[in-house]
């Protein structure tokens, strides 16, 4: 199976399954259709999102304002909008 994205809107949007409590927060590889991110932030307050969105903001060179999570706030697996990047560039980037 590929990894999906869909190009909306000036951006990527991509889903993502989000593994809070890890050790370490990096790139876990694909899941499926899904893009896996490792956070070594806890699942509480918000601060696996936040810390979600700032690893996802560094990896692809983007301002932190560029990265959203539309879909997902409370659930593991979560819908990401990165505005101002193609398909092309989001692969590049992710090393897929």
């Amino acid at each position: 199976m590929a990894f999906i994205y869909e190009e909306v809107n000036g951006g990527v949007v991509f889903k993502v399954k989000a593994v809070p409590g890890s050790s370490s927060t990096a790139v876990g590889g694909l899941l499926g259709e899904m893009l896996k991110v490792k956070i070594a932030a806890p699942p509480e307050k918000g601060k696996a999102n936040q810390c979600l969105i700032e690893f996802l903001a560094k990896k692809l060179e983007v301002k932190k304002k560029a990265v959203s999570i539309v879909m997902g706030q409370t659930n593991p697996i979560k819908q990401v909008q990165v505005m101002g990047m193609s398909g092309q560039t989001l692969l590049k980037k992710l090393g897929l």
